[in-house]
């Protein structure tokens, strides 16, 4: 396996025969976790930005030679997409100082991204099925990220003010 096809199956997870965009993103999550604890969601952020610029750059060129588009064992759009909810609700929120919304952070935004990920609802479905290329492929999954990571913060802030 090349550089390019592992760095876009997230270190070969999008190539599982079932379910390669949730694996990736479950692969992806431990990684963003480790970055937020030592560095923090600035750091996340960061890691987002730049890896998206090289994602779109990389999936542009490997749709070029395959002749296809979003092929499902390209998961590193998934990857971006997760670390922004993550460092979305992690940078919202104080979650270190307890355990259990730390464990409560980390599941929300597993399936909040999934969720949006997969429903597509408004604009998330509309640049998944009308912008092309590499962009097309990760900004989707990058809204996506961003309506979970909201969707966390409101949550938090509701149990919060219910002091549950």
């Amino acid at each position: 396996m090349n550089l390019q096809k592992l760095f876009i199956t997230f270190l070969g997870s999008g190539l599982s025969p079932v379910a390669p965009g949730t694996v990736g993103t479950a692969a992806a999550m431990p990684f963003g976790l480790t970055i937020l604890y030592f560095f923090g969601a600035e750091a996340l952020t960061t890691l987002v930005i730049v890896v998206t610029i090289v994602a779109i750059i990389e999936i542009n060129k490997y749709e070029k030679i395959t002749t296809t588009h979003d092929d499902k064992s390209i998961v590193i759009d998934e990857a971006v997409g997760v670390w922004l909810t993550m460092a979305i609700t992690y940078g919202g929120l104080s979650l270190w100082q307890n355990p259990y919304n730390q464990y409560a952070a980390l599941i929300l935004s597993f399936l909040g991204f999934r969720l949006f990920d997969i429903w597509k609802p408004s604009t998330i479905g509309y640049i998944d099925r009308k912008v092309k290329g590499g962009a097309g492929v990760v900004f989707d999954d990058l809204l996506a990220g961003f309506a979970a990571g909201v969707l966390n913060l409101l949550i938090f802030r509701a149990l919060s003010y219910f002091n549950i």
